[in-house]
């Protein structure tokens, strides 16, 4: 009942989806004249060009304008858009950490632009860089209100050259309209400018951004005009083939193997707003590796998407379901993993697939993908059709209407394979919510899934509401999940559960001194089970303080209670020791202390300290990273963490480490060096990464990877491998 009245709460939302004029823009010239990209800006048409310099401040308040002048003129001709900074600096001191592609913006001096071509506040497409022409691209979705719709794996081709002074530094950049979805016929985008000025810990914007909203955020955007309406986007076909020779060891299984493959993938334009990704034989092998952790919860933990296939327009088919990722029916890290016969993950190898996706018209967009795996009768894993579409339908200003089917199918018959995993299927409907500033956001949707072994019901569904102004943020969230839901293709940890949150902040904005900000904050989390009466099994009430320094830095204290009903028996050490006994509760009180420092000087910290009561007994952990730089060159990190669990006997104790160090050289803008080392007794894993990396031409690398994974407890060598991948991107 409460899910059905959240839910008519939209018919009185859409009153506050009214468009908003920000009432900036800017008049692009068109030229005939030819530009040299060099870092100077003398030629003449840039003399002539308007530019933008009237830049609001962000941070460390949002009052006022930004203390240093940064100066953005802004061209076009038939074949790409031209841009030219000049951005004052107090010293040359310049703040930045890497010369390596796609650099975080918390770490570096820069400036960066979102066009957004379509004019829907939903997705945009960002260029950054610094002041060492470094560049950072990246697809931007969800309206930019959050750090999921924020991917740097996107990658396209374009220019841009420097030159650093003492008091400012020039950046010209050339960004080809074949980098860039658009519709023929265009005379005005939406644009986003803002810059991150480490020195004095500065972010600023050409539209101001209230600072309780993400800097990226598209409700707060100017207008870009051009003097001459634009043509045809014309996207090349790129094809991206590579080889990959591999030669290893499994010491386990005393097996030593050398393959070598090649495949690769199509990119192809269809008309001005959609793309066709074509992959044929993809090779997902560890060029990059994931973050190890230490788990000590009853379940899965989410980890993000890195496979360039799975990136573009990747909100089309990953944005469903949950906004918390406690119910999401499609996951693509599920595509290309699978459980062999005595339960442990591993590759499946994938044949090949397509995936078409982008914009039909002003107001829909169009998601297709099917993707084929192969077999491995040995592990008894079957090959399966993994197929999704979706649609999605923009209504009022910023907010869209979304449906999906999902089907996960395999076609022939195995003796292994039991009749009700033949195979699953999701359908959904969504509405998500975005009033034009964004103070109002939500989602809505109901999910239902159909296998062999069907049930009555197999329904997902949730309500979601935030309303966030500048001082006061609140959230109301219920959803419900059936025990019979099943997404084969989906992350979902729990089902047969209704869960039910809340959460409120307030933020308190001094007048000066070393505080940007500071507030308290409550989250009251609930999980109940259906199926057994409504009974509680989980619940979390948490209190916060949150302070924001005005050189970056952050502290927070968390104060909780936490509630659990083990259903069943649970060993948090994983050890194989006496489980904790199921069929009974636990309450227990804990408190999380975290400091962030500032980010821009050559040695940072991030330290956590956490503990308290632990189900029957206790537990501690403290954690830190340790980065030192030596700028722009050379980064050097330390991850460790600690967790100590004491329990009653019989049960067991753990003390886990996972200490990880890493260092990052970045010998100039096309060739890297990285060394990742992971130790976790936990896993029982020492595992090493080193990774030489060469750009030898645009968005084409060779790459030379040693795996190197040994046992902790009684040292001994695990797996061994050294990879050499090649890639080239050809455009046609």
């Amino acid at each position: 009942m409460r899910l059905v009245f959240s839910s008519l709460l939209l018919f009185f939302f859409y009153t506050l989806a009214t468009g908003q004029e920000n009432g900036k823009s800017i008049l692009l010239k068109y030229i005939s004249d030819p530009i040299h990209l060099d870092g100077v800006l003398d030629e003449e048409v840039w003399k002539s060009a308007n530019k933008i310099n009237d830049f609001w401040q962000f941070f460390p308040t949002d009052s006022v304008k930004s203390i240093n002048p940064t100066e953005v003129r802004i061209l076009y001709d038939d074949h790409a858009i031209y841009i030219g900074v000049r951005a004052e600096v107090k010293t040359n001191n310049y703040v930045v950490a890497s010369l390596r592609r796609d650099f975080s913006g918390t770490n570096n001096d820069n400036v960066s632009l979102m066009f957004d071509t379509f004019k829907d506040g939903t997705t945009a497409f960002l260029f950054g860089m610094t002041p060492y022409g470094v560049q950072r691209d990246a697809f931007i979705s969800e309206g930019g209100s959050n750090r999921n719709g924020f991917n740097t794996t996107w990658d396209q081709k374009w220019q841009v050259e420097s030159v650093m002074h003492d008091n400012h530094y020039i950046l010209e950049a050339s960004i080809p309209f074949s980098s860039i979805k658009f519709r023929e016929g265009d005379q005005s985008w939406r644009l986003k400018v803002y810059r991150w000025d480490m020195q004095t810990n500065e972010q600023s914007t050409w539209v101001h951004v209230p600072q309780n909203q993400l800097l990226s955020n598209l409700a707060f955007a100017g207008e870009m005009i051009f003097e001459k309406p634009l043509g045809k986007s014309r996207t090349p076909v790129a094809i991206i083939p590579y080889i990959n020779a591999l030669t290893s060891k499994d010491f386990i299984n005393g097996d030593p193997g050398n393959k070598f493959t090649f495949g690769g993938d199509t990119k192809v334009a269809v008309g001005n707003s959609m793309n066709l990704d074509i992959t044929v034989n993809p090779d997902f092998s560890n060029v990059e590796v994931d973050d190890i952790f230490t788990n000590l919860t009853r379940f899965e933990v989410f980890l993000p998407e890195k496979r360039q296939f799975f990136i573009d327009n990747n909100d089309l088919f990953g944005n469903y379901g949950d906004m918390f990722n406690a119910a999401k029916p499609f996951f693509s890290r599920r595509i290309g993993l699978a459980r062999a016969k005595n339960g442990n993950l591993i590759e499946n190898r994938i044949i090949g697939g397509v995936r078409l996706s982008g914009k039909l018209n002003e107001d829909l967009r169009l998601g297709f993908l099917n993707i084929q795996t192969a077999e491995d009768l040995i592990n008894e894993i079957a090959s399966n059709n993994n197929t999704m579409l979706s649609v999605q339908k923009k209504v009022f200003t910023r907010s869209n209407l979304g449906f999906f089917a999902i089907n996960r199918e395999t076609f022939q018959d195995y003796e292994f394979l039991p009749p009700s995993r033949e195979y699953n299927r999701v359908l959904g409907l969504e509405y998500n919510l975005a009033s034009a500033d964004n103070s109002w956001t939500g989602k809505f949707y109901l999910h239902k899934s159909i296998q062999p072994d069907d049930k009555k019901g197999n329904l997902s569904s949730q309500a979601t509401v935030t309303y966030n102004t500048r001082k006061f943020s609140a959230t109301a969230d219920i959803m419900h999940v059936d025990d019979g839901f099943r997404a084969d293709l989906g992350f979902v940890p729990r089902t047969g559960i209704l869960k039910n949150g809340n959460m409120y902040s307030y933020k308190i904005y001094p007048s000066g001194g070393k505080i940007s900000q500071h507030g308290p904050g409550a989250m009251l989390l609930y999980y109940w089970r259906p199926d057994m009466d409504l009974k509680k099994t989980d619940h979390t009430n948490m209190l916060f303080y949150t302070i924001n320094f005005t050189d970056q830095s952050v502290l927070r204290l968390d104060l909780q209670n936490q509630y659990v009903f083990l259903t069943r028996g649970f060993d948090p050490t994983r050890s194989g020791g006496v489980p904790l006994p199921g069929n009974q509760d636990y309450s227990f009180y804990q408190y999380n202390l975290t400091y962030q420092s500032n980010p821009a000087k050559v040695l940072s910290v991030e330290a956590l300290s956490s503990g308290g009561q632990f189900y029957n007994g206790n537990n501690f952990s403290a954690s830190g990273i340790l980065t030192y730089r030596i700028q722009p060159w050379v980064s050097l990190s330390l991850n460790t963490r600690y967790d100590a669990i004491r329990l009653p006997a019989p049960h067991s104790n753990a003390d886990f480490w996972l200490i990880t160090p890493k260092m990052d050289v970045t010998f100039s803008k096309s060739l890297f060096w990285s060394t990742l080392v992971q130790y976790s007794n936990q896993r029982d894993n020492l595992g090493i990464n080193s990774r030489l990396q060469w750009r030898y031409a645009p968005l084409s690398d060779l790459y030379i990877v040693y795996n190197d994974n040994y046992f902790t407890k009684d040292f001994g060598p695990k797996f061994r491998s050294i990879n050499l991948k090649l890639s080239y991107w050809l455009n046609l």
